[in-house]
């Protein structure tokens, strides 16, 4: 790549893209942007993009926000736009609220000593070009002239993006000291992005990797996430796996390495292979508790692990067991509580699949009606296609589905409460037990109407009344 002492080069891919040229001059976001960063150059001040969204431009991807560094100060900052606040002015960091958008303004700045894995104990305000050296990797050190059309590039972030190359910029081990969390932003990246990681920033990553633990459970869970959420997340798993992240963040996860399973239901291997097959098989788009509960779904297996008298691998209660372990995980790593509720409960009922076929028409409607039923239906599918193959309880409960598909699967009740004391019964414990044995008859069709359900009332508990 060719750089010119301003470490400017050419951005003739974007001036040449009618498709990023269109959404340059379109994207309210952008044009907001650009008039951020003219306002900023017209107080004489620099005004480049920064960092992600510069790489996303050169990958022709809209991006989702826009940071912009500036030589302007601070209070240079404050004191050009109408609607401002600080989240970071010690570190130069100003969010300017323009049309319903926000933009953080960063003054260009060099970091002083690392001394908590995570942030610089001071900063100074700096050039361009000794903000870039700050950064993490070089396809993230690259600004963007929104005015002149080009790329300030000063650590070859270009050539690395050409190449799809993850490479820290100076020292990888120094800047994974200055932030741990990077170890996982490269594994991110390398995800996401399908780029390969520079050989240099892999050995630095794979001996850092025990130091992870320095980092908030928080952080590392938004980079699980991403991770985990992405259509390639197989790749990312395989990273985690191989740079040594996983067994300091997922320690559950690396257990299941040589957790042998049953050859006749599971002729993959096992659990850890089994597990990374269930990845593979998902849809590229999925809900968090699902892509999460294929995770930990089988987590229970190590601790539950035993042999019978006939020589067969078992592992009861390991759904139930597989349940608690998945809620402390989730906990450890502060997921919501929603996350967490649906999650346990998708690990909870994997194994009731296999009883469909038994049950009464009451049971199946009401397994079928809770709201992590449908995602259930996908853990279960990739469960089995992923070891023995058989398909029968999902085929059997799509038709099911299909069946019961022209009404609600947990229709209005006939009877409520009222009901029940208009009929001179007495509000007590044996309110629900009527009530559910009212529903139960109601899904299996045994009412037409409200009044034969309250007929059935009054024959079967009148002695109450």
């Amino acid at each position: 790549m060719n750089l010119d002492s301003s470490g400017r080069t050419n951005v003739r891919p974007l001036q040449t893209a009618a498709t990023v040229g269109a959404m340059i001059e379109r994207t309210p976001l952008l044009e907001t942007a650009r008039s951020v960063a003219r306002r900023l150059r017209g107080a004489g001040h620099v005004a480049y993009y920064a960092g992600g969204s510069v790489r996303d431009f050169l990958r022709r991807v809209p991006p989702k926000d826009i940071d912009i560094a500036t030589d302007a100060r601070p209070e240079q900052v404050q004191k050009l736009f109408a609607r401002t606040y600080a989240v970071g002015a010690h570190f130069g960091v100003i969010v300017v609220l323009q049309d319903a958008l926000q933009f953080e303004v960063a003054t260009f700045r060099s970091d002083g000593a690392y001394v908590d894995g995570r942030r610089p104990t001071e900063v100074h305000f700096a050039t361009a070009e000794e903000d870039a050296a700050r950064r993490d990797f070089t396809i993230n050190g690259m600004f963007f002239d929104p005015v002149s059309e080009e790329v300030i590039d000063f650590v070859g972030g270009r050539a690395d993006l050409d190449a799809r190359i993850i490479r820290a910029i100076g020292d990888p081990a120094q800047r994974f000291a200055e932030d741990r969390l990077r170890m996982l932003r490269a594994v991110r990246f390398a995800t996401t992005l399908e780029f390969e990681i520079e050989q240099g920033t892999w050995a630095a990553l794979q001996a850092s990797s025990a130091s992870i633990s320095e980092i908030s459970a928080e952080r590392i869970r938004e980079e699980l996430v991403r991770i985990f959420m992405s259509p390639q997340r197989v790749r990312g798993w395989d990273l985690l796996d191989a740079s040594g992240l996983m067994r300091i963040v997922l320690p559950e996860l690396e257990r299941l390495k040589g957790c042998e399973q049953p050859p006749q239901f599971h002729p993959e291997g096992d659990v850890f292979k089994h597990t990374r097959i269930m990845l593979e098989l998902l849809p590229p788009e999925v809900s968090l508790p699902l892509v999460f509960s294929v995770l930990f779904h089988d987590i229970g297996k190590p601790p539950t692990y035993s042999v019978d008298e006939t020589g067969r691998i078992r592992f009861n209660g390991h759904d139930r067991i597989g349940a608690e372990m998945t809620e402390v995980v989730m906990q450890r790593l502060r997921f919501s509580r929603a996350e967490i509720e649906a999650t346990v409960e998708m690990v909870r009922q994997h194994m009731v699949f296999k009883d469909v076929p038994n049950m009464r028409t009451a049971k199946l409607k009401r397994f079928m009606a809770r709201p992590t039923f449908g995602d259930e239906m996908e853990l279960h599918r990739v469960d089995c296609a992923s070891s023995h193959g058989m398909l029968d309880n999902y085929e059997f409960l799509q038709a099911k589905q299909e069946e019961f598909a022209n009404e609600p699967i947990i229709p209005a009740p006939l009877v409520r409460g009222d009901d029940l004391k208009a009929l001179g019964l007495k509000p007590g414990p044996q309110f629900g037990e009527i009530l559910e044995a009212v529903e139960t008859r109601q899904l299996e069709g045994a009412f037409r109407d409200r009044e034969e359900a309250l007929a059935w009332v009054r024959r079967e508990y009148a002695a109450s009344a």
